[in-house]
């Protein structure tokens, strides 16, 4: 069996590490790459890193941010946020990223991921979604685009499927619901992605507890898990969480990493 990934994520605005509730009030949480190092250090598998106002702005993400954090990690790391096209994905990987996250570009130009992943293989392309609970649709969930500001008028199940047709490699799926609320992960949300296609499946929105990640991995089949403020603001070490997770009889990676 795969060992089920641990990622923090860094949402950046103006240069710094931001966390907020369902995409909003905002709070700074610290430098990025003090974070990533420390990130590293601790265990986690891989990084996220989103610019989160990129889009709305009409911008890119910032490639100065990016091109410091890959100046001092080993693991993979992703990038999103104000991805329009191909010419943007590639400046990313060139800035040193592993992978970059395509959102509202992708929702509205849907070939731009299959565009992605020829020119660069669906192992750099991860799909993120933006998630709300909508009685309207099919599934119950509808995609949000925008940093969480408009509904796409998407069901949630049957994009995931196309991201696949689409060559996406991975999902990032976020309950916009349950972000930064500690609540736990949207079980239901992640078990119908899990169950509607084959890619990795990345959980994110919610984490609260130890329990939270081994509901999401035990009970939602969640090949990842991200989390934020639980490990910005140093309530939860990585490294003590993947013993807990270890000790529940969850498959995870606790060796050093090689440098």
């Amino acid at each position: 069996m795969l060992a089920r990934r641990i990622i923090p994520c860094l949402d950046i605005k103006d240069g710094r590490v931001v966390k907020g509730v369902r995409f909003v009030e905002l709070s700074d949480a610290g430098d990025p790459v003090a974070l990533a190092r420390r990130y590293e250090a601790e265990g986690a598998d891989e990084l996220v890193f989103l610019d989160i106002t990129a889009t709305i702005e009409g911008r890119r993400a910032t490639l100065e941010v990016v091109r410091a954090v890959a100046r001092e990690l080993t693991i993979p790391f992703s990038v999103g946020g104000g991805v329009r096209g191909v010419e943007d994905v590639t400046d990313l990987l060139r800035a040193g990223c592993d992978k970059v996250s395509l959102n509202s570009a992708a929702v509205r130009d849907p070939e731009l991921i299959r565009a992605a992943s020829r020119r660069f293989g669906a192992q750099c392309v991860v799909v993120a979604m933006d998630v709300r609970r909508a009685p309207s649709m099919p599934s119950g969930f509808e995609i949000v685009v925008d940093g969480g500001r408009t509904p796409a008028g998407r069901d949630a199940v049957a994009w995931a499927r196309r991201c696949e047709e689409l060559g996406a490699g991975e999902l990032l799926v976020t309950s916009i619901d349950r972000d930064g609320t500690r609540d736990g992960y949207d079980l239901a949300l992640t078990r119908s992605i899990r169950d509607a296609c084959d890619l990795p499946v990345i959980a994110s929105g919610g984490a609260g507890s130890v329990g939270d990640f081994v509901a999401v991995f035990q009970e939602a089949d969640a090949d990842a898990a991200l989390a934020a403020s639980l490990f910005h603001y140093a309530e939860l070490s990585i490294g003590d969480l993947k013993n807990e997770l270890a000790a529940a009889g969850v498959v995870v990676r606790r060796e050093p990493i090689p440098v």
